[in-house]
């Protein structure tokens, strides 16, 4: 009698099956693995932002007073100005770190900190690295810090080179990285913004950290008793990410620091760099040839002034008590507005 033979081997359309099988799986998981992954990296965005929130207060608790955005050296400091060529030609030359930078004690920043003078200026040799013209900062004072970056954000460049370059301190074509940060103070409102709330159109600069240009040289000092909404109704740091790279809606600009009609870079990403503090603006977001174009749009729209990120539905912010809150993309622009100023008055429902 004949034996039956046994199949010892898959068919080429079992085989098919299987791998169809697969893929469909494959293609399930995947949103749910990127979603798990960005949900992991906004949780540390957040923590990252907090810390600064954290800070902020450790300040306030040693000195009794927290900086505002900027600060100015009057052109009578002798200090100041010594050794410095540059201290007399421009105000950018007589301003220290900002405020990032001098929170760099209480995020455990102190052996960064202490390579800086904060009595003399940025842009002075005593506290710019090589090849700033005598710099005398190491260039280990330049690794980035982790705490400043959110990880969703993509890698960008942080080249101070073409400005040191256009004011003839160092020569053209030249790189002069400086570590980045994604969260910046506000200064105020903008105008464009203020006449979306019923405001004049006039840029106002009473965010929790703001200041005149006048009270940068006069009093560049903000106690919480100032702060009179309540700290727990201000932001005092936002996330503005992305920087150096301008990104329209989530699309980076091609093309170099010069490309028109927009160029693919911007400066003030550094975080000891006070400029990094901006006034958002009420945005059109309706024309990417003109990002800047007047409207009521506040969040994701274009990350050279205003709240930005790459976790898509939103940004995180930090207020004055040191709660994170997330501020979803569609957030009113009177709640932001509210959110921004520190002695507005207004009665707001707060965003969870």
């Amino acid at each position: 009698m004949k034996k039956a033979s046994r199949r010892t081997a898959f068919t080429l359309v079992e085989l098919l099956v299987v791998i169809a099988i697969i893929g469909i799986l494959v293609g399930l998981l995947l949103p749910a693995v990127q979603a798990a992954r960005e949900a992991a990296r906004r949780m540390s965005c957040s923590n990252n932002i907090r810390q600064l929130g954290l800070a902020l207060h450790n300040h306030e608790s040693a000195y009794k007073w927290v900086p505002t955005w900027g600060k100015e050296f009057p052109m009578n400091d002798t200090y100041a100005s010594q050794g410095n060529p540059f201290f007399a030609v421009t105000g950018d030359a007589r301003k220290p770190f900002g405020v990032l930078g001098q929170l760099l004690p209480f995020i455990e920043g102190n052996t960064i900190f202490n390579y800086f003078d904060l009595k003399k200026p940025l842009i002075d040799p005593r506290n710019m690295p090589p090849p700033f013209p005598g710099g005398q900062v190491p260039v280990a004072a330049t690794t980035p810090l982790p705490l400043f970056l959110c990880p969703s954000t993509p890698e960008s460049p942080s080249d101070y080179g073409p400005y040191l370059s256009a004011g003839g301190i160092l020569p053209s074509g030249t790189v002069y990285n400086l570590p980045r940060t994604d969260y910046v103070a506000l200064r105020g409102l903008h105008g464009t913004l203020q006449t979306c709330v019923g405001q004049p159109n006039t840029t106002v600069h009473n965010s929790m950290l703001g200041a005149t240009d006048q009270e940068i040289i006069t009093n560049p000092r903000r106690k919480f008793a100032a702060v009179t909404d309540g700290l727990s109704n201000t932001i005092c740091f936002i996330e503005i990410a992305g920087k150096q790279k301008l990104y329209f809606r989530g699309q980076a600009y091609p093309g170099t620091w010069t490309t028109t009609p927009v160029p693919a870079f911007t400066l003030n990403s550094f975080y000891g760099d006070w400029n990094t503090a901006r006034f958002p603006r009420g945005l059109s977001g309706a024309d990417r040839n003109n990002p800047n174009l007047a409207g009521c749009s506040v969040f994701n729209i274009f990350n050279q002034d205003n709240p930005y990120s790459f976790h898509g539905s939103g940004v995180q912010t930090v207020r004055g008590d040191a709660s994170v809150v997330f501020l979803a993309a569609a957030t009113d622009p009177r709640v932001f507005a509210a959110l921004v100023t520190r002695d507005g008055g207004e009665t707001v429902e707060q965003p969870e």
